[in-house]
This record gives structure tokens, C-alpha cells and sequence, in this order.
């Protein structure tokens, strides 16, 4: 698969290492596989509910939700620190439906908020603040969502953005993509930034966690 483009074998090793999963989220896992729609997967999961576990989180904003699998890690997370609310965010009517039904499924569902819409307006209409943003939209659009996630997130608080190695193209200085562009610009920001705590994480395909001063 594309993300696993560092070590082809690290990412099977990483899931195995995984404690077992509800039946549900094995099923989304398989979607996932047969349909080719991307998700974080196991690893990545149990890494968001560590630290949202460790945080202590209980207000988490995922700006980009898909069928509700990450959402799930993180409602999880949520429920066993003493309950809150994640909010999950859709563009698709349709992919809002799924993630109802999986997260109904799993019992989280009375946790998670559902929006459908644009993740950034919505997260800017929302009243925050947050103890945990998870950003996972549109790539080309990383840089123009920071303002609002710097509003919205609590002093301590806690941004994971996925995909910042890109599958590799972050590596290469002849990829002039925007999409490309928009993962290099967040990551320097961030990481030259003071006002942040900042690291790479090489799981899957990478993923910033920075922690806001």
C-alpha cells in the first residue's frame, strides 16, 4: 500500500502489536481494504486513543471524519476518561449515515456530535474551546485551517494532523504539488513556532502532535 512506503513490513509488525478490537471496528477495517477508503488504521488508532487517554481529553474536534473510524478511537478514549463529546465532521451526507451506524454498533454514539459541512467553518461556528483537535482534511488546505485551530484549541491542548510524511512526497523537492505544499507549510509552522510543542510521529504515514503552550 502507498503508506507503507518506509518499511513495507513495519506496518503489519505495528497493527500486530495492537490489543484486539470490537468486531465493528474489524469490520471498517475490511471495508477500508476492500474499498481502498483511507483510515488512519489500528496503530494509528490506539496512538490517538494513547494520547488522548493521556491528555485526559474529553472535548476532541476532528476536522475530517470519514466513516467514523478514527472517530471511534477517540470516542473511546473519551468514554473511559469520564465521558465528553467528539465531534465529527463530514462533508457527505452519506458517509455522516455510516459513521451513525458503526458508532451506534460500537455504543460511542451517544459521545459523538455529527456535522455535515465544510470541517474548518464548522469548527470556527463552534464554541470550543478544545483539549484535542485531529486534523485530516484536504491537504492543500492544512495551512489555511491553523488560525481557526489555534482559536478553538485550549492553552495544553492537543493537535494531531495526519499524513505529514505524505507517502514519501514531502521527501522529494521536485513534488511543487499543492497538496504536497500545504503538509510542508503546516509542518514548519508549526515546528518553528514557540507557541508549540512540537513532534513527528512515523506510523502509518505520519503524524504531527503538537501540544499548544
Amino acid at each position: 500500500m502507498a503508506d507503507d512506503f518506509l518499511f513495507p513490513a513495519m506496518r503489519a509488525y505495528l497493527d500486530g502489536l495492537v490489543p484486539p478490537r470490537h468486531p465493528e471496528l474489524q469490520a471498517m477495517e475490511a471495508e477500508a481494504a476492500r474499498t481502498g477508503f483511507p483510515i488512519v488504521g489500528p496503530a494509528a488508532g490506539q496512538f490517538c486513543y494513547f494520547i488522548t487517554r493521556l491528555l485526559g481529553a474529553r472535548s476532541v474536534f476532528e476536522l475530517g471524519s470519514g466513516f467514523g473510524y478514527s472517530t471511534a478511537w477517540f470516542a473511546r478514549a473519551v468514554r473511559d476518561n469520564g465521558g465528553g463529546v467528539v465531534h465529527h465532521v463530514v462533508w457527505d451526507e452519506d458517509l455522516s449515515a455510516r459513521a451513525r451506524t458503526h458508532l451506534a454498533v460500537l455504543r460511542l454514539d451517544d459521545l459523538v456530535q455529527f456535522h455535515v459541512g465544510e470541517a474548518v467553518a464548522t469548527l470556527r461556528a463552534s464554541p470550543g474551546p478544545y483539549d484535542l483537535i485531529f486534523n485530516d482534511i484536504e491537504k492543500k488546505d492544512y495551512p489555511a485551517s491553523l488560525p481557526a485551530i489555534v482559536e478553538k484549541l485550549r492553552p495544553g491542548g492537543l493537535l494531531l494532523v495526519d499524513n505529514v510524511l505524505w507517502r514519501g512526497r514531502v521527501l522529494d523537492p521536485a513534488d511543487a504539488a499543492d497538496s504536497t505544499a500545504g503538509v510542508r507549510t503546516l509542518t514548519r509552522l508549526i515546528v518553528t513556532d514557540p507557541a508549540w510543542t512540537a513532534t513527528v510521529v512515523p506510523i502509518r504515514d505520519g503524524i504531527l502532535a503538537a501540544q499548544r503552550r
